[in-house]
C-alpha cells in the first residue's frame, strides 16, 4: 500500500487490540486475563474459512485487518472483532508508520 492510500473512509470496523495480563482474584490466586490495549477503527481486507481435519472437521476464520500505525503491537497481542477473539499471527508495517497490516485466525472462544 502507498503512502497517502489509508483512508479514514475505509475504515468502517472497529477492533480492540488486547493484551494478556496477570492479576489476583480475591483468593490469591493469579488469574490471566485479556484486557484492552486500544480500541481502533480498522478496515477488514480478507476473510476466510478453513477447514481442518484434526480428530474432525474444525472451522477456522483466518481475518487481515488495516489499521492505522500503533507501536508495540506484537503476536502476543489478540484482536476481539465482532464478539470473537482473533490471535495475531503477522504485524506487517504498511509504508513508513502509516498504518498496519494485521493478519489474524480466530481462536474459538469468545472475546471479553
Amino acid at each position: 500500500m502507498e503512502v497517502g492510500l489509508m483512508r479514514a473512509g475505509k475504515l468502517d470496523r472497529e477492533i480492540v487490540i488486547q493484551v494478556l495480563s496477570t492479576s489476583v482474584n480475591p483468593s490469591g490466586t493469579p488469574v490471566q486475563t485479556w484486557t484492552m490495549l486500544a480500541t481502533m477503527r480498522a478496515q477488514l481486507v480478507q476473510q476466510s474459512t478453513e477447514e481442518f481435519i484434526r480428530g474432525g472437521a474444525v472451522a477456522e476464520t483466518a481475518i487481515i485487518f488495516r489499521c492505522r500505525f500503533i507501536a508495540g503491537i506484537t503476536t502476543s497481542h489478540r484482536v476481539a472483532y465482532a464478539g470473537q477473539a482473533f490471535n495475531i499471527k503477522e504485524v506487517k508495517e504498511i509504508g513508513r508508520r502509516e498504518g498496519l497490516e494485521l493478519r489474524t485466525v480466530s481462536v474459538g472462544e469468545a472475546a471479553s
